[in-house]
């Protein structure tokens, strides 16, 4: 990278997913609003004919009279010819299709089985990982070849199986995972902030939290803004409005009908004492699903929903119509900032500014020392130039270390199965999610290991098929 009035215009990114309709439109509009960094995108899918539409747009986008970051879009029909020379690589893709998803949801729910995201944690999650890791381990060693020194990006879920993969594979990968989860609960800081203490616009960035725990899963020990301790401030809310939580406009940024009541936090706040950072239907699956996913009329109650794999399917249709009238020109792609951080912490990895944000990395720097030192973590760290220094987060309480170590245990079970191909393992992983534990007996939990890994099985390598 060339550095030139503290300006970097030659950066290459790898886009892997580049024909993305969700995040890589994003991304391209958060590029464009940024005016002190330019270059190229190459974008790699295996649905070239999608990276080619992305092409057409992302340069449309760069040709807006408002846009003050100019990239230049190319479609590339290879992994290596889009990672070479790359500075930054970021990788946002789907697992399989729509129809792998649609098993991995829905199936269970014939054991009474209920999940409201399906993608990282309860057996969808376990599932899903099953088809991510075989995909990053080509990922890692690709990158391995042909771009080791850049900075690798991962918006994927499930987040902790796919950083895990990365650095299993290439352990001196350069490489983090960015969530915005955490950003949600600290709009519904921002928005106690305000109600409770008469701040006017506060700024989320400016609420300063502890973050600890793992993807989708993150906790607050600590919360203030304007030295103010948040804590108490948070308790007294919860008490006063639990019945009625509290929606923020921000907090589902990508798509309204993700919006909850944040009661599920508000509820594990009084149990546990600490702040839950994640979106309600996330947080919904870490735990025993007679908390709240016990049946549909459990989760109507808590004010949050279950995702349909029949309205994903329906939104990617549309968003392929709009894909559309974005490439003909029928409609303008609108300039909007998404609130997300990702290109921020590229300009601070290019040394243009220095940024605090939660990231998803091994726990090498024991930022919570009573967690493994291989385990994927999300808390604080500094971003600056060519370096991300994780902040110590401290230990976990007992009693958050007690709900988050089962699933720290099953991220191992969970890649070992897939690299090895065992079954048995699989099943283990079903018996010691939270979500699913208790809910059946040995042999209805073996079935539905059986059916959910046949159906995914175009997905899966194909030694998988000898195992059921």
């Amino acid at each position: 990278m060339k550095y030139e009035n503290k300006k970097v215009k030659d950066i290459k990114i790898a886009y892997i997913g580049g024909g993305s309709r969700g995040w890589a439109w994003t991304f391209m509009g958060d590029l464009a609003l940024e005016p002190d960094m330019g270059g190229t995108i190459a974008l790699y899918d295996l649905d070239f004919d999608s990276a080619k539409q992305n092409e057409v747009i992302g340069n449309k986008i760069s040709a807006n009279k408002d846009a003050v970051g100019k990239w230049d879009y190319q479609a590339v029909k290879t992994l290596p010819e889009a990672l070479k020379g790359a500075d930054f690589v970021v990788i946002s893709i789907l697992p399989g299709t729509f129809d792998e998803m649609h098993s991995d949801v829905h199936l269970p729910e014939r054991l009474g089985v209920y999940q409201s995201v399906g993608d990282t944690a309860g057996p969808g999650g376990i599932i899903r990982s099953l088809r991510t890791i075989p995909e990053f381990v080509g990922f890692a060693e690709a990158i391995k070849e042909h771009a080791p020194e850049a900075w690798v990006i991962n918006y994927t879920n499930p987040m902790t199986i796919c950083m895990k993969t990365l650095y299993h594979v290439f352990p001196e990968i350069k490489a983090f995972g960015c969530c915005h989860e955490v950003f949600g609960t600290q709009e519904v800081l921002k928005a106690v902030a305000e109600k409770e203490l008469g701040f006017e616009n506060v700024d989320r960035r400016d609420v300063l939290v502890n973050v600890l725990g793992i993807n989708h899963f993150t906790w607050f020990d600590k919360a203030s803004y304007k030295g103010v301790d948040l804590f108490p401030v948070y308790e007294k809310f919860v008490d006063e409005n639990f019945e009625a939580g509290i929606s923020t406009e921000e907090e589902h940024w990508a798509n309204s009908s993700f919006a909850c009541l944040n009661r599920v936090k508000f509820d594990l706040f009084k149990k546990h004492g600490y702040i839950a950072a994640a979106g309600d239907r996330h947080l919904a699956e870490f735990v025993s699903s007679q908390e709240y996913l016990k049946d549909p009329e459990t989760v109507e109650g808590w004010n949050f929903g279950l995702t349909t794999v029949d309205w994903r399917k329906n939104d990617l249709q549309e968003r392929g119509q709009r894909s559309q009238r974005l490439v003909a020109g029928e409609e303008e792609f609108p300039l909007n900032h998404s609130g997300e951080e990702g290109i921020l912490l590229i300009k601070a990895l290019c040394g243009l500014e220095q940024v605090i944000s939660n990231v998803n990395i091994p726990n090498t720097n024991k930022q919570i020392p009573n967690l493994p030192a291989d385990a994927i973590v999300e808390t604080n760290a500094v971003f600056e130039r060519d370096s991300i220094k994780p902040i110590i987060a401290g230990e976990l309480p007992e009693n958050l270390l007690n709900m988050i170590g089962p699933h720290v245990k099953n991220h191992d079970r969970i890649l070992e199965a897939a690299l090895t191909h065992n079954k048995e393992l699989v099943l283990e992983a079903f018996q010691n999610d939270p979500l699913i534990k208790g809910q059946a007996s040995a042999e209805e939990l073996q079935q539905l290991v059986d059916d959910m890994i046949k159906n995914t099985l175009p997905a899966l390598p194909a030694e998988w098929k000898k195992a059921v």
